[in-house]
């Protein structure tokens, strides 16, 4: 699974890479985690071109009554994802980029969970496969949320985690944000596990098991 990750680049970085126009200057963020508003791209209905939104993390599908049901929604198994009922309408027609420069993931160590942070290589930010919701059930105001999927982890994380959220490669962001491109076996084919040889990974602070700490000090290795 993916529950926490990080995001700290700057607006024209993100123009840059994402190609998208209007992005608001935003705060470095080291320790993002589920319920909180994160930064996507997704198409615009009128104009067709790529948007910036904040949505809430964790997908509340449009016919849930509670608003609650999107804590458990955090993920989305890539391999089912177009079969599940929270899953599928949104995996047809409203599909994201979910922005990120690095994740997290916990390894059981002598009784206790010792956290790892994972980025590119290189350093880039890079964008995570998301699905986007818009739930009006409620008595406030409509709520938009997103979800990350995953995959199985690729050999530099299987010690730790079987799983991990599936990164997309950036030749595939205009077909997948796509509301047109509805062919199930194309979409299934960008869900793939990200290689190992372009990743790198470290431990690092326990400070970040809490979503209190968001500080630079979550991302430094020990």
């Amino acid at each position: 699974m993916c529950g926490r990750y990080s995001f700290t680049q700057l607006a024209e970085a993100i123009t840059e890479k994402f190609q998208v126009k209007e992005v608001p200057s935003l705060s470095p963020r080291y320790n993002i985690a589920p319920t909180q508003q994160v930064a996507t791209i997704s198409i615009d209905s009128e104009s067709a071109e790529r948007q910036f939104k904040m949505l809430r993390w964790g997908l509340i599908p449009s016919w849930a009554k509670d608003a609650k049901m999107g804590a458990k929604l955090i993920n989305a198994r890539a391999e089912t994802v177009a079969e599940k009922p929270a899953f599928r309408a949104a995996f047809k027609k409203r599909r994201c980029l979910i922005l990120a420069d690095g994740f997290y993931e916990w390894q059981s160590q002598n009784g206790e969970k010792k956290p790892f942070y994972f980025r590119l290589e290189n350093g880039e930010p890079f964008a995570f496969a998301g699905l986007w919701e818009h739930w009006d059930k409620g008595e406030d105001e409509p709520i938009e949320t997103c979800t990350i999927l995953t995959t199985e982890a690729n050999e530099l994380m299987r010690s730790i985690h079987a799983r991990m959220p599936v990164i997309l490669d950036s030749k595939n962001y205009e077909q997948w944000l796509d509301p047109e491109t509805k062919k199930i076996e194309l979409l299934q084919s960008f869900l793939q596990t990200y290689p190992s040889e372009e990743m790198t990974a470290y431990p690092v602070s326990t400070k970040v098991n809490s979503p209190k700490n968001d500080r630079p000090e979550c991302i430094i290795p020990i």
